[in-house]
């Protein structure tokens, strides 16, 4: 049986959001145009390897990322190439539909892997049928090195962020791929143990899983509670005592990455499938949806019903980004969409903040009162902003064990040094600090930035010695 180890959560928030997608996954429509981001969050994929006019197969590379083991963007469909219909994208005209037998990215490197062992040519393919970019380092973020070893691997079935898919969305009618998918990323490993976090429930979904899983020795199931936060894979990491450790990472994973893995190692095929949710106050249809990269944005908003004017946001509700103005299609690591509506109105008696129709944290506000509820979220501040009262809500909901206000005084006053000091590096870029603060401080993107600044000058000394 597997172990099972309980991991101490502190923190956390339980978000009541309105505009959440059923569980059910609806399969979109083929279409006749693609457009592929050139650009996403971790990748810029600015080796091109196709020319214009050309016509690509299915699962056929388009560009590489060379800043990152030369990760590939791959053709999710056949169809002509065009490089300068649409700025910063591949666009592909004429498309195919499904069906059509997908090249195999490996038919004309086969030279290279027979040289790396068998392991070697396993990775090798995991990167070259595109599975490979759903992994990352539980601490960074950024892509681990594909012929590196871990000290671990993180496997998370949970995602409370509103209003990405869940782990039970995702493995819907797919539980033995997903197993499958675990077999094959041990194949991949020698000693190192690999952890499944999975949510503390009696669910029908979570015992089925924790059944299937009885059999697997080298997995070790971490249950954690079920609220957002605590399920960031560096604060399971660091609860499970795998500290970042130079030279030393800790791989991590979600359900989708390794349906990714299964699907490239078990059926050999391209991973150009995708769920992808679209969610929030200001989308009529809420849905989780099957899509494929480069499906077009325009599309798949009004087929969902989106009210204008409204604010979209490639990811979750609380560590999305905004989508560019020039981004036309999904981008290979979008999970979601989330669609705010932009506040326009005036709030009445807003000076006074009786705040019925809003939930607070701090069950200061008249709100308190009323049962539970889904509060309509929008981009609108209110007029909240104003500075730091040093409340301690950010404190109690951090699951990083850190103080938010006090690092955040610290990098006012440009004391980096000190609010390093105070463990910003801890920060898990999670945003409830944000949530919760009273004076709608943008703790979170402060903290960001400030961790890339000094990411930066690390490299720089790097380079320079």
């Amino acid at each position: 049986m597997p172990e099972f180890r309980v991991m101490k959560a502190r923190g956390g928030y339980q978000v009541q959001l309105k505009g959440k997608p059923s569980l059910a996954v609806e399969v979109l429509p083929e279409q006749g145009t693609l457009f592929l981001p050139l650009k996403s969050r971790r990748f810029t994929f600015s080796a091109l390897c196709v020319e214009e006019g050309a016509r690509v197969h299915a699962g056929q590379i388009l560009a590489k990322d060379p800043q990152n083991y030369s990760v590939p963007l791959l053709a999710p469909r056949a169809g002509n190439v065009r490089l300068g219909a649409a700025e910063g994208h591949i666009v592909l005209e004429d498309v195919a539909a499904l069906g059509e037998e997908p090249e195999h990215p490996l038919e004309q490197d086969l030279h290279i892997p027979k040289e790396m062992g068998s392991v070697g040519m396993k990775r090798y393919k995991l990167l070259m049928l595109g599975a490979w970019e759903f992994l990352q380092d539980a601490h960074t973020g950024d892509l681990p090195d594909p012929f590196g070893t871990p000290r671990a691997v993180v496997v998370s079935t949970v995602d409370r962020e509103p209003f990405v898919a869940r782990g039970d969305v995702q493995m819907h009618k797919r539980l033995n791929a997903f197993t499958r998918g675990l077999e094959q990323l041990q194949s991949l490993l020698e000693y190192q143990p690999i952890y499944v976090v999975m949510p503390e429930s009696e669910s029908e979904f979570a015992l089925r899983l924790r059944d299937l899983l009885r059999g697997y020795v080298w997995v070790q199931v971490v249950p954690i509670p079920l609220r957002y936060g605590p399920d960031r894979t560096a604060v399971v990491a660091r609860r499970l005592g795998l500290k970042p450790q130079a030279g030393q990472p800790v791989w991590s994973l979600g359900v989708q990455g390794v349906l990714a893995i299964d699907r490239a190692l078990t059926l050999s095929r391209p991973c150009d499938v995708r769920i992808v949710s679209v969610g929030g106050p200001a989308v009529k249809a809420p849905a989780h949806l099957r899509a494929f990269p480069g499906y077009p944005l325009s599309t798949i908003l009004d087929s969902r019903g989106v009210c204008a004017p409204a604010r979209v946001i490639n990811g979750g509700a609380f560590t999305g980004r905004p989508v560019g103005a020039q981004q036309i299609g999904l981008d290979v690591e979008c999970t979601g969409l989330t669609v705010l509506p932009e506040h326009r109105e005036r709030e009445l008696l807003g000076f006074a903040r009786p705040h019925w129709n809003r939930r607070s944290y701090s069950k200061c506000f008249l709100s308190a009162l009323r049962p539970a509820f889904e509060e309509r979220f929008t981009t609108a501040l209110r007029g909240e902003l104003r500075a730091c009262v040093s409340c301690g809500l950010c404190e109690e909901v951090c699951p990083a064990r850190i103080v938010p206000y006090l690092i955040h005084k610290r990098l006012y006053a440009d004391a980096v040094e000190e609010a390093e000091a105070a463990g910003l590096h801890m920060c898990v870029r999670c945003g409830l600090c944000s949530f919760v603060c009273p004076s709608k401080i943008e703790l979170r993107e402060q903290f960001v930035e400030a961790q890339e600044m000094i990411r930066i000058e690390l490299q720089t000394e790097k380079a320079q010695a």
